[in-house]
């Protein structure tokens, strides 16, 4: 029998109030899981309301305006992405009646609605904001052309002919002039892209083609206002809401080096400002839904290569990039370059990133008996060489730069290749290889470290193998890697992603055509779009160990609180950026690569964080 549990006796529960503690149970579950929060059966002035989250697509007006008919509201607070809002009344009365009235409330939310389910809770959480800078080098000039230019320039364009205009319509030069005169760029464009992005379309990251044009760029957003993702190719993500009529100038850093997009989607997370929602607020977001959107973009036609300060993105400076190997020479080659070379010369600032052991391995590790002997193909900086005190390691791998940082730790490892480790056969009871073998350039290599590893096995001895999956996003999870802006999950998914511009500007990251056996080179931070890559590794300023932007796991949107925001730097530093080859492995491959050994099984196969990991046992 279904009873309460506050009461001071036991009373049976209606189908509605049932419907209600259930849901209410789940938030409570959802909230502790995710928020360390925990609800309560006690009436306080704060609570926790379940599906009026700007993840569920609720609009803080619409929210608000059903909280404030309950009393007066001190705080709403609309977490990022999250399916729930926090809400604070001046009064536990008020409170209180939100509990009573608004459970089961339905919202309007667009076409649909969702039902609200409100719990006490003792607190609402106050997180630090995390703000990301502006890429250097980007101006934003709200309301740069006025109402009737936004309908001249709109009414100039010709939809039958090319989006591309080499010939400046008239009644662009007024705009032009004006972005001269106040310093904005120094040289009149004379090439125009006009781009019509009809409600939820975008445009896949890329930048502009640095041969193909001069430094200054333009932009003018009209009929709507959006929001734009510039990503550094470390995988930091700066947000820029661009209002209607404003103007975008990208220079520098921001235009070489920065790619910049537009995420197909019908909504965007942008700050509130509604007069009629009275309300002040430490999360001050809510969701505006596109409209029709015109781009008018501006560019100078460069005559001469391109000189700028990031010759390893640059079309014009860096050399051609690799093929996949055809031979065994052209694959070890190729493994030289982009894998063992790359590690010696990032290994002091890579092992400072990799201190966190996957959950994974640790128990692998931790399952072992005390006194086995294992061997770590591939050691990188030990990190796992000390997770078993009770097990006997070695490790080896090619790079002596990461061995060296191992013999500080007092590990017992040697220079090897993972494709003839000088133990004997038989030798060890267990192995690891993490994150190696999708260094190997071919199926024959791949194969070949697998049967490598199993030759150092004893009978009954087991191997872990880690490898990069390319589902990154798995039971509908997205991996830590995987750091798409957050705020793609808002609402439906627009239309097919825009394609226009793809004519004068490159979605590969340097903007150069590339032939068909060429590797593409991954924009960090993004899901992968083939096996075989080359994965960028920057090192700002050229010098290992200096700072460096880092990926955010969420970022505010960057507004123009001001009439002009800007980021500027008059001394832009160059970056090292050493590129990485990566086979990237489909579901179902790690396992079918196993399988064409003999004497070996595979005892189990997962997914963890992004990796296809497998273990085998030697027969």
């Amino acid at each position: 029998m279904d009873v309460r549990a506050d009461g001071p006796r036991a009373v049976r529960l209606t189908k509605e109030e049932k419907q209600i503690l259930k849901k209410q149970m789940k938030t409570s579950c959802m909230l502790l899981r995710h928020e360390g929060i925990s609800t309560t059966n006690q009436p306080t002035k704060s609570l926790v309301v379940a599906n009026g989250g700007l993840g569920n697509s609720v609009i803080r007006k619409d929210l608000c305006a059903a909280l404030t008919q309950m009393g007066e509201v001190e705080m709403l607070l609309m977490p990022p992405q999250k399916p729930y809002a926090f809400v604070t009344y001046r009064s536990a009365e008020g409170a209180q009646k939100a509990h009573s009235l608004l459970n089961r409330h339905q919202l309007p939310c667009g076409a649909a609605s969702v039902t609200l389910y409100l719990s006490f809770i003792h607190s609402v959480p106050r997180e630090p904001e995390v703000r990301v800078s502006l890429p250097e080098g980007l101006v934003l000039i709200d309301d740069f052309v006025s109402e009737e230019e936004e309908l001249l320039l709109l009414a100039a364009v010709d939809w039958s002919s090319s989006n591309d205009v080499t010939c400046l319509p008239e009644v662009c030069f007024p705009v032009l002039d004006r972005c001269v005169r106040n310093g904005y760029t120094d040289i009149l464009p004379d090439q125009l892209t006009v781009n019509l992005y009809m409600s939820g379309q975008g445009i896949p990251p890329h930048v502009d083609t640095h041969s193909a044009f001069e430094d200054t760029i333009l932009s003018l957003s009209l009929g709507s206002k959006v929001v734009m993702e510039f990503r550094h190719p470390d995988g930091c993500v700066a947000p820029v809401l661009l209002p209607r009529r404003s103007l975008l100038v990208m220079k520098g850093e921001s235009r070489y080096l920065w790619s910049h997009g537009i995420t197909p989607r019908q909504f965007d997370m942008v700050p509130a400002c509604y007069p009629q929602c009275p309300v002040q607020t430490t999360s001050d977001l809510t969701l505006s839904r596109r409209d029709t959107r015109t781009s008018f973009t501006f560019r100078k036609i460069r005559h001469g290569p391109c000189c700028c300060v990031f010759p390893s993105v640059c079309d014009s400076q860096r050399a051609p990039l690799p093929s996949l190997p055809c031979c065994s020479a052209d694959a070890t080659h190729l493994e030289e370059v982009y894998v063992h070379r790359v590690y010696n010369s990032i290994a002091s600032h890579f092992s400072s990133t990799r201190h966190s052991p996957w959950p994974g391995v640790c128990h692998f590790l931790s399952s072992l008996p005390a006194g086995s002997v294992l061997a770590d193909v591939g050691c990188g900086n030990g990190k796992y060489l000390a997770v078993n005190p009770e097990v006997t390691t070695v490790g080896c791998d090619r790079s002596g730069a990461l061995l060296d940082l191992c013999g500080q730790k007092g590990h017992q490892v040697f220079i090897s290749d993972a494709l003839s480790v000088p133990l004997r056969s038989s030798s060890c009871d267990a192995c690891i290889s993490i994150a190696v073998i999708h260094h190997f350039s071919t199926q024959e290599r791949r194969l070949a470290a697998v049967r490598e590893l199993v030759r150092l096995l004893k009978p009954g001895g087991q191997a872990l193998v880690y490898v990069w999956a390319f589902e990154q996003q798995f039971n509908q999870h997205k991996s830590k890697y995987l750091k798409e802006p957050k705020d793609r999950e808002h609402g439906k998914q627009g239309p097919p992603t825009h394609k226009a511009e793809e004519s004068v500007q490159s979605t590969n990251h340097a903007g150069s055509s590339k032939s068909p056996c060429e590797l593409s080179v991954h924009i960090n931070r993004t899901a992968f779009s083939s096996q075989d890559l080359l994965v960028p590794w920057h090192l700002k300023g050229g010098k290992p160990g200096n700072k460096h932007l880092t990926p955010h796991s969420s970022q505010h949107l960057h507004t123009n609180t001001a009439s002009v925001a800007h980021n500027t730097s008059t001394n832009p530093q160059p970056e090292s950026v050493f590129h990485r080859y990566y086979h990237i492995f489909q579901q179902g491959e790690l396992e079918s690569l196993c399988a064409q050994l003999t004497a070996v099984r595979v005892t189990r196969s997962f997914h963890e964080q992004g990796n296809w990991c497998v273990v085998l046992e030697r027969e």
